[in-house]
């Protein structure tokens, strides 16, 4: 506790390729712990997903994401870097997230005995901090390629971390990573717009979605994977992009 607050920590881990996306996180509130993990084939058109209360499937650790649970395993290394930190005030405590996105994955997803390579760009979120008792945030993070053949890569927010400046708000091209200014989400996560120049347009392909009331424990999320059109500050228009929205509004 500090300030009348919970300590909340999580890792999350996103990975997109052409053929194959997948997730995988590992949450801590106070004392209560969860997991989950989804993978969405979009070749098949299938997604799989699980979040469980009493974590004994996901294990994230530095460098590999490994799953075991009923028909699916998982097994992915990380070239992880030592990306960027941020710090923000929070009321009478604060945040911290360390955030990598461009990084490359590899690996496999065994579906059943249908065994599914993975070679792909990922994005890690580490979190921790004294959020207030009532949070919601709208993000969207992606990565590939624009127009004049650049990796490109992004995660923006609102909602955590997202003061004018100083903020997790990142670009990243050719891994090089440039602080963005202030977004706005749709409601409805279909785009995002930018005030350093550019929008955000996003096609939903499947989403994970969950409500818990754990009574003093409640939380309302919806996280899509898609695909992304558009463009980003830095002359930086998307020839190919994937990645994820999210909203979340938790009590905790």
């Amino acid at each position: 506790m500090r300030a009348g607050r919970l300590l909340k920590r999580w890792r999350y881990v996103s990975i997109w390729s052409r053929d194959i996306w997948l997730c995988a996180a590992s949450v801590q509130v106070g004392p209560a712990r969860q997991e989950f993990w989804a993978v969405w084939d979009r070749i098949r058109r299938r997604l799989w997903e699980r979040t469980r209360l009493y974590p004994r499937c996901v294990r994230l650790s530095r460098g590999r994401v490994l799953v075991r649970d009923g028909e699916i395993r998982i097994d992915i290394v990380l070239e992880e870097n030592e990306g960027f930190q941020v710090v923000s005030p929070s009321g009478p405590a604060y945040t911290w997230t360390r955030k990598q996105c461009g990084i490359r994955a590899h690996g496999s997803v065994w579906v059943q005995s249908e065994m599914l390579p993975v070679e792909a760009i990922a994005l890690v979120d580490d979190n921790a901090g004294y959020h207030p008792r009532h949070t919601t945030w709208w993000w969207s993070g992606g990565d590939r390629m624009d127009t004049r053949d650049r990796a490109v890569a992004w995660s923006v927010i609102v909602g955590l971390n997202d003061s004018p400046v100083n903020s997790e708000r990142t670009l990243w091209i050719e891994g090089v990573p440039h602080e963005l200014g202030p977004v706005e989400f749709a409601s409805d996560l279909s785009s995002v717009e930018l005030s350093d120049g550019g929008r955000l347009v996003f096609h939903e392909e499947a989403a994970r979605e969950r409500r818990e009331n754990l009574l003093l424990l409640r939380s309302s999320y919806r996280q899509p994977f898609g695909s992304y059109s558009g463009s980003l500050p830095r002359g930086t228009t998307l020839r190919e992009a994937y990645g994820v929205m999210e909203h979340h509004e938790a009590v905790w």
